[in-house]
C-alpha cells in the first residue's frame, strides 16, 4: 500500500497537522493513525489536530462514516479533550466530516474550508 499521508507538528502552536494526498479510503485514514501511535510521533503536549483532505478525495461511502469516530473513541490517550479540524474544500468531501461531527464524544470536530479558521477554532479552547 503507498503511504498517502503525511504529518508535521507545529512546536509553536502544538497542532499535529496531518496531510493526506489522493484517495483515501476509511482503512486510509485508521491505519495512518495505528502508525503514528506505533511510531510515537504525536507530542504529549499536543492540543489538537488539523485534517489536510484538500489534496486528497475521500471515497469513504457515507454509511461508513461511523467507523471515523469508533476508532477516535477507542483511543482516548491520543483524541480525549482535543479538537480535530478536518481542511476540505470540495464540496462532495464535506459530508463525512459533517456526520463524524454529530457523533463526537470526548472530543470535537468540525470541517473547515481555511486553516486560519481550524487553528483559531483549535486554540480556542
Amino acid at each position: 500500500m503507498t503511504k498517502n499521508y503525511a504529518y508535521y507538528f507545529d512546536p509553536e502552536t502544538r497542532i499535529m497537522y496531518k496531510f493526506y494526498y489522493g484517495e483515501i479510503r476509511i482503512d486510509d485514514i485508521t491505519t495512518s493513525w495505528d502508525d503514528a501511535v506505533k511510531r510515537e510521533i504525536i507530542p504529549k503536549e499536543t492540543i489538537g489536530f488539523v485534517l489536510e483532505y484538500r489534496k486528497a478525495r475521500l471515497l469513504i461511502p457515507v454509511s461508513y462514516y461511523k467507523h471515523i469516530p469508533v476508532y477516535y473513541r477507542k483511543h482516548p490517550e491520543i483524541f480525549s479533550g482535543k479538537r480535530i479540524a478536518i481542511l476540505t474544500t470540495n464540496p462532495k468531501d464535506i459530508v463525512i466530516p459533517l456526520l463524524v461531527e454529530t457523533e463526537d464524544h470526548g472530543y470535537q470536530s468540525k470541517p473547515f474550508s481555511t486553516e486560519e479558521a481550524a487553528i483559531k477554532w483549535i486554540k480556542k479552547k
